[in-house]
């Protein structure tokens, strides 16, 4: 008799696991359950399908429900899993469509959920004319929203990656924008000197930024519409539209109610191979936490990149395979307003909590030789550990052509490099790609510098 595996989730991670142990045990039964309308799509191109940089919504679907089917996945559209039963191995469901119900026995979950918008509790906060940004069916109803005529003033809740993102599409949309968040520079996950950078290129764009004031209340209307929203100094920022962009955080109310264990993080804890706590359940994707490899704290990151990852791993062990997922390193990249900015490993604020000592440096450069055509400026700073010269985080914020250069900083970090190591790497050179001396080595090289200043003086 085949074995049957049952996946909550149809996105990145939950797609990924099913089509790797549905490869290797061909005889699996597999059943994928997806509440929305879409499977395997790029939630990371919602903001540019929104502002028109992306023509279509089916480009960002990556492999559709009858391509699932074709391959052997018994896949469940708008269908949505309520409840799990851990001692009978079942799950609970509800067609959210036709109404009706039933269960699925399993030999092997995958718990592939995803992840929520995160929603502060102040008055207003389920008007309608807010929304969140996490899934496809979101993206839509945003779009959607954002053609009535009757929509001129948007403010965006939270000046974090998504925020800012789906800020710029607003914009290019020819509305008038506002960003609003509580703290001193936007993307808090960068240091606060990119950060004031950011804010710089975002208001160049003509989007109206207010900082370090968080959202008390959103007023609503007679129509029972956001039409405001009010700051915690009491200011009070028109809106037609209020779009929230303050993060994710793991979607783990079914595991919570099941009895599967969570994480120090508030993720599904799962182990290198992704297996979870309880028996016979895998779980993947932006709900379940990660290693970090230079913190050593578990922490939740929610990325495609790792979703895909995760789900590979989870699926190739449920179909007879060894795989393991070996931790994170924070890696991260985004375009705000032609203004390039990317990150890997700690920042100086998680360095300082993961009880690092360290020097840091930034230097200033060029994309591509100084006097070649369409150079722009670059900034690199980088921090690394004291003594040891070991590189612990980096950040690049430049123009066209700056910031993939993190992929290099990441590969570094990844092998434990210290920064005199990466000053001699052999990176390649011409002048329309990078000045002779590439503004990631002068910044190891000025890194390298300060560790043997430092150790001088002791």
């Amino acid at each position: 008799m085949s074995k049957r595996l049952v996946v909550i989730g149809g996105d990145a991670a939950g797609g990924s696991a099913a089509s790797q142990a549905k490869k290797r045990q061909r005889d699996l039964d597999v059943v994928m359950f997806e509440r929305g309308r879409a499977t395997s799509y790029s939630a990371c191109g919602i903001p540019y399908w929104i502002s028109g940089a992306v023509d279509d919504e089916a480009s960002l679907v990556a492999r559709t429900p009858d391509e699932h089917r074709a391959a052997g996945i018994d896949v469940r559209m708008r269908t949505e899993v309520v409840g799990i039963d851990l001692e009978r191995q079942v799950v609970h469901w509800r067609d959210l469509d036709g109404g009706a119900a039933g269960t699925e026995p399993y030999d092997d979950l995958v718990y592939a959920t995803g992840s929520v918008p995160m929603r502060p509790p102040v008055p207003g906060i389920d008007a309608a004319g807010v929304h969140g940004v996490q899934v496809l069916d979101d993206g839509a109803a945003l779009r959607a929203e954002l053609s009535r005529d009757s929509v001129r003033r948007v403010v965006v809740v939270g000046g974090g990656y998504i925020g800012l993102e789906i800020a710029e599409a607003c914009r290019m949309r020819g509305l008038d924008v506002t960003v609003v968040d509580r703290s001193a520079t936007p993307v808090g996950t960068f240091d606060p000197d990119v950060g004031a950078q950011i804010a710089e290129a975002v208001r160049k764009e003509g989007i109206d930024v207010v900082l370090s004031d968080g959202v008390a209340a959103i007023e609503v209307g007679r129509d029972g519409r956001a039409r405001a929203v009010v700051t915690a100094s009491g200011r009070e920022l028109p809106a037609d539209l209020v779009v929230l962009g303050l993060g994710v955080r793991p979607d783990v109310r079914l595991a919570q109610e099941a009895g599967i264990p969570l994480g120090t993080s508030g993720g599904v804890a799962v182990d290198a191979r992704m297996r979870t706590r309880a028996e016979g359940v895998w779980a993947a994707g932006d709900c379940v936490e990660s290693r970090h490899r230079l913190s050593g704290q578990r922490v939740v990151v929610a990325l495609g990149t790792h979703a895909n990852k995760q789900g590979r791993v989870a699926g190739i062990n449920i179909g007879g395979g060894y795989a393991t997922f070996p931790g994170v390193i924070g890696t991260a990249i985004t375009r705000v307003c032609n203004l390039e900015a990317a990150r890997t490993g700690l920042s100086s604020v998680e360095a300082e909590a993961a009880g690092y000592s360290f020097v840091k440096v930034g230097v200033d450069s060029t994309t591509k030789a100084g006097y070649f055509p369409g150079a722009e400026p670059i900034h690199v700073s980088m921090i690394a550990e004291r003594r040891s010269g070991r590189l612990l985080g980096a950040q690049i914020v430049g123009r066209e052509a700056a910031a993939k250069r993190v992929d290099a900083l990441a590969i570094c970090i990844w092998n434990e490099m210290s920064v005199d190591e990466i000053l001699s790497l052999d990176l390649s050179y011409a002048p329309p790609f990078s000045p002779v001396w590439d503004p990631v080595l002068i910044a190891a090289r000025k890194a390298f510098e300060a560790v043997e200043a430092d150790v001088r003086q002791l």
